[in-house]
Formats: structure tokens, sequence, C-alpha cells
């Protein structure tokens, strides 16, 4: 594919990506009625402004440390809190903790320059200010997924003064071409900044539809086959249901975020090189050195093993552990098993929570 394809793609596929993305909310609403929607532990808002949801959970005397959740900006967070049984928010509760999330919302069209020096520093700097404010005390705890493991990463780079410890899962550090499925699209660019141009904000269907293309095995069969092996397990079914219908509530990236997600990581892997900079300072693994746990799966092609162990690594933090997940079934994306897998949670958040524990010790 040549990059002009891409040109043509964003100046005249935009019609057609709206209606894919209304089709995809109509089938989110079938699922909803169909009983799949989340089954959200309640919780308060505490502050609000563009981009942003500061969203505390569970009781307000919880004397325990204070955890920071960071989901990736690109379809809703409710993925760490899908149902009771698969909760990440409830385990954290469990185990004495004061949980927050920095809950990502869509952007109005006339405040599209966000980047990631707003998602990755400003936004969750106000949300470690809210969080003191609400009486926790000490240290925090910041924990995130996919690109909101990456998001997780840059904030401790800029403030591991700030930080108990760092928790990344399944997030992309390393973007070494070789491993990485999105290599052909991107090589396939000349500039994301132009293709972003093409629309207002980046849709999240447009973003879906590039995984699919990218890594169609882990994006489509792999989910095909997880529904075959759940079938005959009512709990299983339900989790891959629930993650289906979040997979259609999706929203847009602004334009300069997803530009500089492709151009600065996936093109150049700045972040792994200490090139990264965000807000004039040059961030890179040696800048991290808070307490550090990654979890990855061996078998992902999405997030391979080689884009978060030698990130890790090369890391300044004197306490680190890596974790492999070894899958499960009835969580339609293999990805996000890690927060919604029953294997995942009788495995891999018990053994977070030890390390954590005996970090404080």
């Amino acid at each position: 594919m040549q990059a002009t394809d891409w040109n043509v793609f964003g100046t005249f596929g935009v019609q057609a990506l709206k209606n894919m993305d209304r089709s995809r909310q109509a089938r989110g609403k079938m699922l909803d009625r169909a009983g799949y929607g989340p089954q959200e532990t309640p919780s308060t808002i505490l502050h609000a402004e563009p981009g942003l949801n500061l969203r505390r959970y569970g009781p307000e005397q919880t004397e325990g440390p204070a955890v920071l959740i960071v989901p990736a900006p690109i379809k809703r967070s409710y993925i760490w809190d899908l149902a009771p049984e698969v909760s990440v928010v409830r385990r954290w509760l469990e185990r004495g903790y004061r949980v927050y999330q920095a809950e990502w919302v869509p952007l109005s069209g006339d405040e599209q320059d966000f980047g990631l020096d707003d998602y990755g520093d400003r936004l969750l700097a106000v949300c470690q200010r809210v969080i003191e404010e609400d009486g926790a005390q000490g240290k925090l705890v910041v924990a995130g997924h996919s690109l909101g493991g990456l998001l997780a990463a840059i904030y401790s780079c800029l403030h591991p003064e700030r930080l108990r410890a760092t928790v990344l899962l399944e997030a992309p550090l390393h973007f070494e071409p070789a491993s990485c499925c999105f290599t052909p699209l991107v090589r396939a660019t000349s500039d994301a900044r132009q293709l972003a141009a093409s629309f207002q904000q980046v849709p999240g269907v447009f973003l879906s539809l590039m995984s699919v293309l990218a890594e169609p095995h882990a994006f489509q069969w792999e989910r095909i086959m997880d529904r075959y092996l759940s079938l005959g397990d009512p709990q299983a079914l339900a989790t891959h249901m629930r993650v289906e219908r979040w997979t259609h509530d999706e929203f847009p990236l602004p334009a300069r975020l997803f530009a500089e997600i492709i151009e600065s990581l996936y093109r150049d892997d700045q972040f792994m090189q200490g090139r990264l900079e965000i807000k004039g300072r040059s961030i890179g693994p040696r800048d991290l050195r808070t307490p550090l746990l990654g979890v990855v799966d061996p078998r992902s092609k999405v997030i391979p093993v080689q884009s978060v162990e030698p990130f890790i690594e090369a890391t300044a933090s004197e306490r680190k552990l890596v974790l492999h997940y070894q899958g499960d079934v009835g969580v339609n994306l293999q990805h996000v098993g890690v927060l919604v897998g029953r294997n995942a949670h009788a495995t891999i958040w018990p053994a977070i929570f030890d390390w954590l524990e005996a970090a404080e010790r």
C-alpha cells in the first residue's frame, strides 16, 4: 500500500467511517438490551475538565495507599471494572487501596490540540493534585494498561519522586520495527500529521479498523475462537459478550495525540532512545526510577515481549519485576485478558499486590 492511498482514504472515507461508527453504536445498544452492559462499582467524579473525569471508587474513609488507574485513551475506561468477578477496581478496593481512575472523555470539536504532554503529564498531574486534596496519604501508585501504560510510564519518568510504584500492563514502550505488527501501516503513511488533518478528530472506528488490518489474528480470529470456547461456560460467555460490548464503545482521538503516537513513538521510537520530548524535556527509560512491575503476554503480537522487556531492563528502577500472563478463555480480546480474565484475577493480580506490599515493608 502506497502512502498516497492513505491520503485518498482520509479525504474520501470520512463518511464511510461515520456510517461504520453509527452501526457499531447500534450494535452496542443491542448488547446493552441483551444484558451485556458493564456492571460498574459505584463511584464519584471528584474533578472534571475537558478530556478528563477523575473518579473515586469505594468508601471515602479508606486509609490505605492510593492508586491512580490510567486507561488507554481510545475506548471507555470501564474495561477495568467490567463486572464484580472480573473487576480490577474491586481487587484494588479489596486490598484496602483508595482507588481513583483518570477517565478519558471525548473532546469537543474546538478542543483538539491535546497531545502526549496533556495526557502523559498535565492531566495526570491534575489527578494527583486532586487525589492529595481528597485526603490520600503518601505517594501514589500509578497503573496503566496498553496505551494507558505508556502514559503512566511517561508520567513516572517526569515525576518519579511523587510515586510509590509504577505498574504497566501490556504497555507498548519500545517500538522495534521487526516485532511491531503496526510497522507496515506506519511505513505506508508518509506523515501521520497529514492523515490526522483529514479528520477533525481521528475516529475510534478508524483505529479499530487499522488494528484489524495490522493484526487480523488477534483482533478477529482469536475473538471468534474465544466465543466458541466460551459457549459451554456461562460466566466465560458473559464476560466475552461484555468485552464485545466494550469494543463498540469507542471515541475519537485528538489529531495531535494520534500524530505524536505514530510519529514520535511508532515510527521514531523516541521514548526508548531517550529522545521523547515532553514540555521541553527529553525523557527515556533511564528517567524511570520508581519501583516498576510490568506484565507481558509472551504470545502477543499486539504488544510483543520485545516492546516491553528491553525498556524495563533499561530503566533506572532498582526494584523491578516482569510477570508473564498466559491467557484466558472468555476474554474476547486476549489483549484485555489481564484486566478481565479469571486466570489473571487468580494469579497475576495476587502477584502484583504481593509485590507492592513487599515494596512497602
